[in-house]
């Protein structure tokens, strides 16, 4: 048996090394803010020359990460490296910035220097990205609402000017801020007419995504203005793009919740609020409006005679912002009226914020329907008094008109014995019926219609295709290489080898 040669431990040491030192090399280096705004300008006009909107969307897709690190002499260099003569809309983009000092102006950002240098002039869709970038930069302090408010205006009169279908994917993200802009600086409503005006102007460009905004745009100016009326017949007027992305339908879903929960519609709203948490992006991406759904949902959930799980308020994104929603929860399970009314006075100011203080008020009755199921299952008979005490009622007539109210609706099984005073209890009801078939297709229908948006929102890698086109060329060569060397050799029983008389 060879012998078998031992590295040293020293040897393989320095080899584990050296991986990682090569592993370390080929990790790439991440561009500074103003070089990713270099490359995200040579993107758009790439998408612009090849006519796919592909390339735009990757760098929208950047805007939340890259909107956190703006500031002034970020955005001035960016420009000043873009605009490399001095053009009107260089000095156009630099007059909403505040000048530089003596001291910014000598700085050179070395490690921004792109790869492709752009050209003197770029394109109109990256003067409207610059645009966007200031706008966000703008809104980040409250002295500066004016002059977004102008330069949203002018940026509006500039896109519909220019009307070029390349401008689509960044006029939708222009449309969300110019509506934040007039929202922060308390003229929601002032907007509006010009949000129905693009509105049917995209409508008949079939401008999807758009659309798509715009009529979320309309919606939260209504909702914020409480006009749910107004808000029903836009959404019976009008049609929602399905082409449109999933932030745009996660947002539609969500107002429909919110309309359909104040119409008592509280199947339907659930239904669109779960539409809306499975379209949202991830909570840590953004947080603000996972914790709106969650608290809507939570609401409507109880209004339907249901407890959320425990689960969801252990969640880190959810676990903060739900504390009061959690407490309401326990006096809904406990059946208790008087923790439900110290609750509801001590978060008032946050349900009123978050607007779902006139439905959390609502669930009074569920309150007092918890109660008395929890009294039926613990007594067999129990007087009106009682109950009146239990569940800290007015009187006995009020006591009296909510069993009977819940006997009627079907909420406890007995009747009221009103010479006696006292309700008499009876079993429990059967866990069969028709009632259990209904949720049951409810639940079925559900999960069919949830298998069919994930096959429809499923994403493929890109150019994937291309490597299942080069296997099936070099399986086309090897036939033909087969089928030649079939053709030279000849016949393949001449060629054999002499296999004996009995072959």
């Amino acid at each position: 048996m060879a012998d078998v040669e031992m590295k040293p431990a020293e040897e393989k040491k320095e080899e584990k090394k050296e991986e990682k030192t090569t592993e370390e090399e080929k990790k790439p280096v991440p561009l500074t803010p103003v070089a990713e705004i270099k490359a995200n300008i040579v993107l758009i006009e790439r998408a612009v020359s090849t006519m796919e909107p592909r390339f735009t969307h990757r760098v929208l897709r950047s805007l939340t990460h890259l909107r956190r690190k703006l500031d002034d002499k970020l955005l001035r260099d960016a420009i000043q490296g873009i605009y490399t003569t001095d053009s009107p809309t260089k000095k156009s983009l630099l007059s909403w910035l505040p000048e530089a000092s003596a001291e910014q102006s000598m700085d050179v950002d070395v490690a921004s220097t792109p790869s492709k240098q752009p050209p003197s002039e770029p394109l109109p869709e990256a003067d409207i990205y610059l645009r966007l970038l200031i706008l966000h930069h703008l809104l980040n302090t409250s002295s500066n609402y004016p002059k977004a408010t102008k330069l949203a205006h002018e940026t509006v009169e500039k896109m519909q000017a220019l009307n070029r279908r390349s401008m689509d994917p960044i006029a939708a993200k222009i449309w969300y801020a110019v509506e934040r802009t007039y929202e922060l600086a308390g003229n929601l409503a002032d907007v509006r007419p010009l949000f129905l005006a693009a509105q049917r102007t995209a409508a008949l460009r079939h401008d999807d995504e758009t659309e798509a905004s715009l009529i979320n745009r309309i919606l939260r100016s209504y909702l914020q203005y409480s006009l749910y009326d107004q808000a029903d017949k836009l959404v019976s007027k009008t049609s929602f793009p399905t082409a449109a992305g999933n932030p745009q339908h996660a947002r539609y879903h969500y107002y429909l919740g919110r309309i359909k929960a104040v119409q008592l519609n509280y199947t339907a709203a659930h239904t669109n609020l779960q539409q809306a948490i499975r379209r949202a992006p991830p909570a840590k991406t953004a947080p603000g409006f996972y914790q709106a759904v969650h608290k809507l949902s939570i609401v409507v959930e109880l209004l339907m005679g249901d407890i959320p799980e425990r689960s969801l308020f252990r969640h880190p994104v959810l676990e903060k912002a739900l504390s009061g929603y959690f407490e309401i929860v326990k006096a809904v399970r406990n059946g208790s009226l008087s923790q439900f009314q110290s609750t509801l006075s001590r978060y008032a100011a946050q349900f009123e914020s978050d607007k779902t203080y006139t439905l959390i008020v609502r669930l009074r009755q569920n309150v007092i329907k918890a109660g008395i199921r929890r009294l039926s299952l613990s007594y067999s008979r129990i007087s009106l008094r009682d109950i009146c005490v239990k569940l800290h009622l007015d009187s006995e007539e009020d006591a009296e008109y909510i069993v009977g109210k819940a006997i009627r609706d079907g909420v406890i099984e007995g009747r009221i014995v009103h010479e006696k005073g006292w309700m008499e209890c009876g079993g429990q009801k059967s866990g069969y019926g028709p009632e259990v078939s209904d949720v049951f297709s409810r639940r079925i229908s559900y999960c069919l219609e949830l298998h069919n948006q994930s096959v429809k929102a499923m994403r493929y890698p890109l150019n994937a295709h291309r490597k299942e086109l080069a296997a099936a060329e070099g399986a086309r060569e090897r036939e033909k290489e087969l089928a030649k060397e079939i053709q030279e050799g000849g016949d393949l029983d001449d060629d054999g080898p002499d296999l004996g008389e009995g072959f």
